[in-house]
């Protein structure tokens, strides 16, 4: 998933990034609501955790500011505010889900994985094309039920191609999918992951699952 974290404190906002980087999430950190405001107007996010009590812009101004505003990010509300009035206020205003600080870390991802599903990406805790199994909350793709050894960027990309079957992905788009606003790479390390992952599928048995569109993009027909 491509995510926004927006958290003011300095060490919090640096552990969940690296955190969700490690998981093979592409993130994006905002230190305050005028910085995320400014990343959601040039980005598209699945998914913003987002904390209410930020400078400059509060958390309950962003919240209204995203409300009509497409493509709509799913918003998880991360707070130490923990009265019922506040979610309430908060989910009325927009958010999917709220989360109390201190928190787990598996229960965050458990509740972004379940608002990505609530999205559309999945309809439901797998994913099958063929002989290829995907697992979504265990990040992990399996070949007649024996794993596929990906890296995290491999199995982002082909998690995003089998999620929107037939849907046609143009290299750039795919590239914002998968790498956060800090990369230096360029879009052409997606033509690299491409064939990587061809060969690893190839090796396991199966050909042809990733289609070149020439001059469009790639599509899991």
């Amino acid at each position: 998933m491509r995510l926004l974290v927006v958290e003011d404190s300095a060490n919090l906002g640096r552990d969940l990034r690296e955190a969700l980087t490690r998981d093979g999430h592409a993130v994006d950190l905002a230190v305050d609501g005028a910085q995320a405001q400014e990343f959601l107007a040039s980005y598209a996010y699945d998914a913003v955790v987002l904390d209410l009590m930020l400078p400059r812009v509060d958390g309950w101004s962003v919240l209204r500011w995203l409300h009509g505003r497409e493509p709509q990010p799913r918003v998880l509300v991360l707070s130490a505010r923990d009265q019922v009035s506040d979610r309430v206020e908060a989910l009325h205003l927009g958010a999917d889900d709220y989360l109390v600080k201190p928190f787990a870390y598996d229960e965050l991802i458990a509740r972004l994985l379940a608002l990505s599903r609530r999205g559309g990406a999945s309809a439901g805790p797998s994913l099958r094309v063929g002989a290829l199994e995907i697992d979504p909350r265990a990040r992990q793709a399996r070949v007649d039920g024996k794993p596929l050894v990906l890296t995290p960027k491999e199995y982002a990309l082909l998690e995003t191609l089998c999620t929107e079957r037939g849907r046609v992905f143009a290299r750039t788009t795919l590239f914002e999918h998968l790498y956060d606003a800090r990369s230096d790479a360029s879009d052409k390390v997606i033509e690299v992951l491409i064939s990587t992952l061809r060969s690893k599928l190839a090796r396991a048995g199966i050909t042809d699952l990733v289609e070149t569109r020439r001059g469009y993009g790639y599509v899991v027909a």
